[in-house]
């Protein structure tokens, strides 16, 4: 396959010449439904609660799940729901066959894939294949055996360092901040062992060397495929096999690293990686041996029918990386956090987009675009901040506030963008609805474990899992039936609920349903892209231009209006435009506009 970018210059409209390089190639695209499709990432808890405690349950989820057919989306995306003493919002998983009690039964997830199979929705569940709870049968027999046992074989145990072993093995650090090893107490009292956890104390790594370890993942694979799932997102993708030497690596790394990460000192004292710092290779990140892993769980999908998908949240440098586990052999889709990390810059867009895209399309996979997740401040916040692009880890009272007109504004532009670029997409739930993040949260009700361990200094992601908003007259919006939230709701999302919004012209829902409509008309998920450079008088360091089958997509970045004095029509429009002074349309900043060349009237042959 060629896949360099092809540049050519050419006429969009009479007097409009214009240059445009493709980066996309058609071999690249295929007929499975994931390679373009939008899916959209359910947070149970968060979603709809059925039972009235305050919690969402897979009931509440099937119970509306009109919402999303409605909204156009081809795919549903289910966080964790499995037995879990919640320590980690259920990523720290006990039983990975059951159903965590406070989210329903193995009936309710058979009743949810039958209506969303009814309604023509695929589905998606989270696997977590990195680290189990401490309350996993696996490691409490871990903690009974002795050390070298089978059952510690499953789990990465090692001596400490030290005299009488009193110090950990390596001085790895969590992603939660603090240390990544735990020293246990064996059965005769003595101080023991240290597990490794990378994430919270409660999660410890699984030891994939072990090849118990491997089949017992594929047997979770083959369960759920055996229900009917169309696919997993696999959690922490990167982080399954670690360099057998446990070198020193001191170095903390964010969930999400982004161009705004800066290196030094963070307020743990911690060196932390991403942006400007180079701390050398992880010993424990996108290590070469996970690609086998997903070698073999590529070969148990394909043993089904219905092209089930993997899809990869993996952290690595740089695209080309990531796209290494979309190889054809491997993962499906990948994220491409790059995207979601980059500033409200249209250069540095320009260069994730066409990063991305190169990356993945030389790996004949699509590209997967992302702007906001569980584990982020959500975009209509965090693009209203001074300082934008992957933004802080959480945000409190006492914190800098975002824009809020800003940031919304900016969030449905960014949405008009990432949905008109080809490959698949991801929506984070309420961000159909330009969802803020909850700034105000008391401190004392936060749950997420980052908290506790970076000493408070992180606000961590709880305000971005509030209880959504269904109805605004509702008590607790309609989250629940008798109006108990887990967490509570800003007063003012009234403003932002389903039923506010629904019918209401230029609301950003109604906004995002014609969105995802006119993307499926004109099949823009298949597409190729091709920049556009000379448009008119738009400045090109604060536009962004580029086509995509016959739609021209321009967004605005910059400080003053953009005037498009070509010949065109209005397909869609993330914000209200206005009329030119040459009578073209004026697009204001901070919007993204659809449009498409008119075609010249053909006369009637004289009769």
């Amino acid at each position: 396959m060629n896949n360099d970018p092809v540049t050519t210059t050419h006429t969009l409209d009479a007097g409009a010449a214009v240059t445009t390089t493709t980066l996309v190639h058609p071999a690249t695209a295929g007929r499975e439904w994931w390679r373009s499709a939008v899916i959209y990432q359910v947070y149970p808890r968060s979603f709809a609660d059925a039972d009235g405690d305050g919690l969402g349950d897979l009931a509440g989820v099937t119970s509306r799940l009109g919402h999303l057919t409605r909204l156009g989306v081809d795919a549903v995306w289910l966080s964790p729901f499995y037995t879990s003493p919640q320590h980690d919002a259920g990523y720290d998983v006990a039983d990975y066959r059951q159903v965590d009690p406070r989210f329903g039964t193995l009936t309710d997830a058979d009743a949810l894939l039958e209506k969303a199979h009814r309604l023509g929705l695929k589905v998606i569940v989270d696997l977590v294949p990195n680290h189990t709870s401490n309350e996993h049968a696996w490691f409490q027999a871990a903690l009974a055996a002795a050390p070298g046992s089978p059952e510690r074989e499953r789990y990465v145990f090692r001596e400490g360092r030290g005299e009488h072993g009193e110090l950990a093995p390596t001085n790895w650090i969590s992603v939660f901040g603090g240390p990544a090893w735990s020293r246990v107490t064996e059965a005769d009292g003595s101080p023991g062992q240290w597990y490794l956890h990378l994430f919270d104390v409660t999660q410890p790594d699984l030891n994939w060397e072990n090849e118990e370890v491997r089949l017992e993942l594929e047997s979770i694979l083959r369960f759920w495929l055996d229900r009917g799932v169309d696919g997993f997102r696999v959690d922490v993708a990167h982080g399954l096999v670690k360099d057998q030497s446990f070198p020193d690596w001191g170095h903390r790394t964010d969930m999400v690293s982004g161009h705004d990460d800066e290196g030094g000192e963070d307020e743990l004292g911690d060196v932390r990686t991403g942006g400007h710092a180079d701390p050398g290779p992880s010993p424990y990140w996108d290590q070469p041996g996970v690609h086998e892993i997903y070698r073999r769980w590529r070969r148990v999908l394909e043993s089904y029918d219905g092209d089930r998908c993997l899809v990869a949240e993996a952290w690595a440098d740089g695209p080309e990386k990531i796209a290494a586990y979309t190889r054809p052999d491997e993962m499906h889709q990948a994220f491409n956090f790059d995207f979601l990390s980059t500033p409200w810059d249209a250069e540095l867009l320009r260069e994730s987009i066409t990063g991305g895209l190169g990356a993945a399309d030389a790996v004949g996979a699509p590209c997967t675009w992302v702007l906001s997740n569980h584990d982020v401040v959500r975009a209509a916040s965090r693009l209203g901040l001074a300082k934008t692009g992957k933004g802080p880890n959480g945000i409190g009272a006492d914190d800098p506030q975002p824009d809020a007109e800003q940031g919304l504004r900016r969030a449905r532009a960014a949405a008009l963008l990432m949905l008109a670029l080809p490959g698949s997409a991801y929506l984070y739930q309420g961000e159909e609805l330009g969802l803020p993040e909850h700034t105000t949260l008391p401190d004392e009700l936060r749950e997420d474990p980052a908290y506790v361990r970076t000493g408070r200094a992180e606000k961590g992601r709880d305000g971005c899992r509030v209880p959504l908003p269904w109805e605004a007259d509702a008590p607790g919006f309609g989250f629940s039936p008798n109006g108990a939230t887990w967490l509570p709701q800003p007063a003012d999302w009234a403003s932002y609920a389903v039923d506010t919004q629904k019918g209401v012209p230029g609301s950003t829902l109604e906004t995002y349903r014609a969105a995802l409509r006119l993307r499926r008309d004109y099949r823009l998920g298949t597409g190729s892209l091709a920049w556009v450079d000379g448009l008119d008088d738009c400045a090109q360091e604060s536009v962004l231009a580029f086509t995509n089958r016959e739609v021209l997509v321009v967004a605005n970045l910059g400080a003053t209006p953009v005037e498009l004095s070509l010949g065109v029509e209005l397909v869609h429009a993330s914000g209200p435009l206005g009329q030119g002074t040459t009578g073209g349309l004026l697009v204001p900043t901070d919007t993204t506009v659809w449009v498409r060349p008119v075609q010249p009237e053909r006369s009637e042959p004289a009769r």
